[in-house]
């Protein structure tokens, strides 16, 4: 319905903020406590952007016990009974640690939790011998003691990885030390209510998660398929004030500002059959009053394009209507990930169509294509002056017609 325009939380990661201040939110705690009531541990890959982070905060508040927040949402009665018994939460965020080696990772992540312990009045005699591996065993032994089961919630678990996959010894190294950190989880299991992990990329049955077999990877399930990012019906129904007033500014017609988006923004799918947007770049466009591309401004994308100089992708083409497996996307490590495989965990490829023993990926939609020509463009062809280049390579892309303009 047509109203008062609430504020756009553009940026905003945290629920707290986003609810106590009054920002525009889309629920999603329906699936969320559809999450909590049948997965205890399980594991969400998405690419940036896409509300990780804000999904893991609405946890955080959810166990906590925060009534407040909820009033409205689908889960405000099963917080206001979860208030009466709050569960104590330790929650993570690996983009905070220093990741340029090994020492200072481990280091920065044993001192947070150090911190975090001593103001719980917590001891740390473990942490003090085993460093970050040992302090977590003390923190979640501690708030067990002290308040119950415990929540566990890791944002971003790859971003160690990620950082160093130009050095295939560093990620490794990254990859040893993420793997002992992460399998103190399954040995404390009896102290845990909930665990749930977040990042970009797949876990391989042999990497970080080896160990943690009782991870449910719940990415590509039907069930859960817009725990994160936005349908059409969301769209229209939580935004239909900042559409029409944008729709004003642009002196387009509703529908055609509607459409516009929909090539622009909308077409990630993660299971198959499910059609999302981007929530980033919605809210940007409906906030600037114009179609353009903010997801490739809005951030690094040294990690991808490392990855391309590295496996030689050249031909943007022959990714688009590609058939692959269906387990396509966790049959190895994320740094010696098949290109097709990497683009999709990093949001440039999707899932087109899903057939009985394959999918079929493809670009989502045009701000993608725009961010993917620009980024062989900038990065790894290293052309000037390439506006004009650029719209015709990605004209051509979009035509299926690559080759037109080599």
């Amino acid at each position: 319905m047509d109203g008062k325009l609430l504020t756009l939380p553009i940026g905003v990661q945290g629920f707290d903020l986003l609810r106590r201040e009054g920002y525009l939110y889309v629920d999603k705690t329906a699936w969320l406590l559809e999450l909590v009531g049948t997965s205890g541990r399980c594991f969400l890959s998405r690419p940036r952007r896409f509300g990780k982070s804000l999904t893991l905060s609405t946890l955080d508040a959810m166990f906590s016990g925060k009534v407040k927040l909820f009033k409205g949402l689908s889960a405000e009665k099963w917080v206001e009974e979860q208030a009466e018994h709050p569960s104590p939460v330790l929650r993570m965020d690996m983009a905070h640690y220093l990741t340029g080696d090994k020492k200072s990772f481990e280091n920065s992540l044993y001192i947070n939790l150090k911190v975090f312990g001593q103001r719980h009045g917590f001891s740390m005699p473990r942490g003090d011998v085993e460093g970050p591996a040992g302090a977590l065993k003390d923190v979640i032994e501690g708030l067990y003691d002290d308040k119950g089961p415990v929540v566990v919630l890791v944002d971003e678990y790859d971003k160690p990885i990620l950082d160093n996959i130009g050095d295939l010894n560093s990620a490794n190294e990254m990859r040893q030390s993420l793997r002992s950190f992460y399998t103190v989880l399954k040995s404390c299991d009896e102290y845990l209510r909930f665990v749930m992990l977040t990042g970009i990329s797949k876990f391989s049955k042999t990497g970080v998660f080896s160990a943690m077999n009782n991870l449910m990877d719940i990415s590509m399930d039907r069930q859960y398929g817009d725990i994160a990012g936005y349908t059409q019906d969301e769209l229209e129904e939580n935004f239909s004030s900042w559409i029409s007033d944008a729709a004003a500014r642009m002196k387009l017609e509703r529908s055609e500002l509607l459409r516009r988006m929909k090539d622009y923004y909308d077409g990630f799918c993660f299971d198959g059959e499910t059609k999302l947007y981007n929530p980033f770049s919605v809210m940007q466009c409906l906030a600037k009053g114009d179609i353009d591309n903010y997801w490739y401004t809005s951030g690094s994308s040294s990690f991808i394009v490392t990855y391309m100089r590295q496996h030689g992708i050249q031909d943007p083409a022959e990714y688009s209507h590609m058939e692959v497996p269906r387990d396509f996307a966790d049959a190895h490590e994320i740094e010696t990930s098949t290109p097709e495989s990497f683009l999709y965990q990093a949001g440039y490829l999707t899932i087109e169509e899903k057939r009985e023993d394959s999918l079929v990926l493809d670009y989502p939609n045009n701000e993608v294509r725009v961010s993917l020509v620009r980024m062989y463009l900038d990065s790894v062809y290293h052309v000037k002056n390439y506006i004009t280049l650029g719209t015709k390579l990605w004209q051509a892309l979009s035509d299926g017609n690559i080759e037109e303009t080599v």
